[in-house]
């Protein structure tokens, strides 16, 4: 394919979709929100290493925002995107049509209720119908031989995996690694919407989790103290943040463990002035 394009008919990608498939065409797919940072760009770098063909999506999915939530002033930027993806090698961007990929009526939905009782599916009802839905729509339009996520938002990486493989959906699922500021906060297109003193303070979200993992390396087993000590840390570095969830789940189950006998997730959500910023740790016991 020569040159990238930019598809915004669902009908049309899928029909390009179908045809790779039948080829025999390894396709990458990097799904997102838009108004890209480094997180995307090294998604869609590390799947240009993987695919013959990659398609990144850019759908401001309105199923997964809740009432009072940044729907209507989620950052975008439609060419600068554009720009970026072509630098990454891009073949394909997919932008659809908000009111062809949820026709009037729309009423289908997909939900995995299990794994998403805890963490943003308990803060943010509904949000992961949404996100699932969405996706499954996405893997049938573009046909990809597999899909890559950022593990900042580990739920829904477990939740897309599920999904993935109890409906017998024929694509891949890779989740990479959380890409950081220099100074440890995680990237996030939320993040712009954090002011200077605001910005200042959010690295301690990560340093939260660390103190958590040094107590844990030094003998610490109980949830209860290892939630404490956090909360307390956070209250004396991010005075102004408002803790919306700390939790130590099972990665597989998202399931709130009381007491650590084998490797966990430490998860976090905190509303800091006008961003709700989340991150997360897996810490491993053997290490």
């Amino acid at each position: 394919m020569s040159g990238m394009k930019r598809i915004q008919s669902p009908r049309s990608m899928q029909e390009l979709g179908l045809e790779w498939r039948r080829q025999g065409i390894c396709v990458g797919l990097v799904p997102t929100m838009g108004y890209w940072h480094e997180g995307h760009l090294s998604l869609m770098r590390w799947a240009r290493e993987h695919c013959d063909l990659l398609v990144a999506s850019i759908f401001v999915n309105p199923t997964q925002f809740g009432p009072g939530e940044d729907l209507e002033n989620y950052p975008s930027d439609i060419e600068r995107d554009s720009a970026l993806a072509a630098e990454c090698g891009v073949d394909v961007i997919f932008t659809p049509y908000k009111d062809e990929m949820y026709l009037p009526g729309h009423g289908t939905w997909v939900n995995v209720p299990e794994l998403t009782k805890n963490l943003c599916g308990r803060s943010r009802p509904g949000h992961f119908q949404g996100v699932a839905t969405v996706v499954c729509k996405l893997f049938n339009l573009v046909q990809p031989t597999f899909a890559a996520f950022g593990e900042k938002d580990w739920q829904q990486v477990a939740v897309i995996r599920k999904m993935t493989r109890e409906l017998d959906i024929p694509v891949r699922v890779e989740g990479r690694p959380i890409v950081r500021e220099a100074d440890g906060l995680a990237m996030s297109s939320r993040n712009v919407y954090l002011t200077a003193e605001e910005r200042a303070v959010a690295p301690h979200i990560q340093k939260g989790l660390c103190l958590l993992e040094g107590m844990v390396r030094a003998g610490e087993r109980d949830c209860g103290a290892l939630r404490k000590a956090v909360r307390d840390y956070y209250a004396a570095w991010i005075p102004s943040g408002v803790l919306d969830y700390l939790e130590l789940v099972d990665p597989e189950t998202i399931e709130t463990v009381d007491h650590v006998h084998s490797d966990f997730l430490a998860a976090v959500a905190l509303r800091l002035g006008k961003a709700r910023l989340i991150d997360n740790k897996r810490i491993n016991l053997e290490k």
